[in-house]
């Protein structure tokens, strides 16, 4: 454990830290929790908890360097945003490339790019066997409704290779982590850095390989909580003061809650919050900043599964800014609704990469489906509705791709009434990873008549 700096009375939260955290990692089965402060421009607190690897009782400590998962998107948009500064880029220029609508890096640093969301996780040798490309299809306009999508970091990631004329890592390191005074960030599939790496493991404890995925801008940072922190207090200072300020340009995705450049944005009296979280296979993190308070605080944890990590980050926000957002945690863009959709029945394809995949929809009269897919038998289960969705639910059955049998072993429908039809999406994914490791998530068009 260690403690930097002075003047930690005026950080409130942090007495009973030490408790807060080891009852969350037992209660929760979390390996490790690594927390960071800083104040002004400089790193006030670090310590951690806990073991770093597991599987040699090696010790979480503050040099200890954890994966990032999303929060790298932040680090991704700072990127565009100071490429942008130095006129290397447009952030309002519609972008060149095979795309349905050509969007702008404003728009996909907020996630209105038109992407559906999407992920890939492989294990062992690279190239992994899925195109993502057959998933890239926009499902709507750019700059209409939020959905969070890796796919729109991936493409900002090839805008600023092209711009920069640099490998990715090779300018996040160079124009971020080094002027920010960031020593352990570093960018790829594995740590490349000497430092000490925290091992990530399943919500059950077991450890994961080394992960690749077709979208590293959208999270493939890694770094420690001191970094983290830092980054959060000192990356305004690279831009100019407008472009500092569009950062903090939320467009609402929920009531309280907006999204600007890599960053989850409150308001509230004025005062403004901002964050980002990441969660993978093995991570759970979490990056706060109080630009009003001159405060940023970071929280990474070495398990998929993200209750220590909240645990911890309620109890900091507790006691530092009590109007804190819970939802920063998990951002809920399409809250749910009652489930108002007519009995019925419903038929037509998925739309996967090896052609339709027939499917059929009973909407029966006690809120649950029944689903037939391709030649599985049916089955049912609960149905409901969400702003967005008139109907979705989730089932335990294949669908029936190569892609999809890899590791992605459930399937769940949204669809919403279009004329006496349904339109929506499939999406093949893992729920989790207690059984193996965590899979892709693909999203797949789907179209329904009436059936009969």
């Amino acid at each position: 454990m260690s403690l930097r700096g002075e003047g930690m009375s005026v950080l409130n939260g942090l007495d009973g830290l030490d408790e807060v955290c080891e009852k969350a990692l037992a209660e929760h089965g979390c390996p490790s929790v690594s927390v960071a402060v800083a104040q002004g421009d400089e790193l006030v607190f670090a310590r951690a908890y806990g073991r770093a690897d597991p599987g040699t009782d090696r010790a979480a400590g503050p040099e200890t360097v954890y994966g990032l998962a999303s929060v790298t998107k932040s680090f991704t948009a700072l990127a565009v945003c100071l490429a942008a500064d130095r006129g290397l880029l447009d952030l309002d220029a519609p972008l060149s490339g095979a795309h349905r609508w050509a969007p702008t890096a404003r728009q996909l640093m907020r996630h209105r790019g038109g992407f559906p969301a999407y992920y890939d996780f492989h294990y062992g040798d690279r190239p992994g066997p899925i195109d993502p490309g057959a998933y890239r299809r926009q499902v709507r306009e750019p700059g209409g409704g939020f959905e969070y999508s890796n796919h729109g970091y991936h493409v900002l990631g090839g805008l600023l290779e092209e711009a920069t004329g640099r490998p990715l890592r090779t300018f996040l390191r160079e124009q971020l982590a080094e002027p920010l005074g960031l020593a352990s960030f570093e960018f790829g599939d594995a740590y490349p850095g000497s430092g000490p790496v925290a091992v990530r493991c399943t919500a059950d404890g077991r450890a994961y390989p080394d992960c690749w995925t077709s979208h590293p801008a959208a999270g493939a940072g890694w770094a420690t909580a001191g970094d983290v922190a830092l980054f959060a207090r000192r990356s305004a200072g690279l831009l100019r003061p407008e472009t500092a300020a569009a950062v903090l340009d939320g467009l609402p995705i929920t009531d309280r809650l907006g999204y600007g450049f890599g960053r989850i944005v409150q308001r509230e009296g004025g005062a403004v919050i901002s964050s980002h979280g990441g969660g993978m296979g093995g991570v759970a993190a979490m990056m706060i900043d109080l630009p009003d308070r001159g405060l940023s605080l970071a929280v990474l944890t070495n398990s998929t599964n993200k209750a220590a990590r909240d645990a911890v980050v309620r109890h900091l926000m507790a006691a530092q800014a009590p109007e804190f957002d819970p939802g920063h945690l998990q951002p809920v863009s399409d809250p749910a609704r009652e489930l108002t959709l007519s009995p019925g029945s419903w038929a037509g394809v998925i739309d996967a990469p090896e052609g339709g995949i027939p499917v059929q929809v009973d909407l029966l009269d006690d809120r649950r489906v029944r689903l037939r897919l391709a030649d599985h038998p049916p089955v049912t289960v609960p149905a409901a509705a969400s702003r967005q969705w008139d109907v979705q639910f989730v089932a335990d059955v294949q669908l029936p791709t190569a892609d999809a049998r890899l590791n992605s072993p459930s399937v769940g429908l949204a669809l919403r009434a279009d004329g006496d039809g349904l339109t929506g999406r499939a999406v093949a994914f893992k729920n989790g990873d207690h059984d193996g490791l965590l899979g892709p998530f693909l999203v797949h068009p789907c179209r329904l008549r009436p059936a009969g």
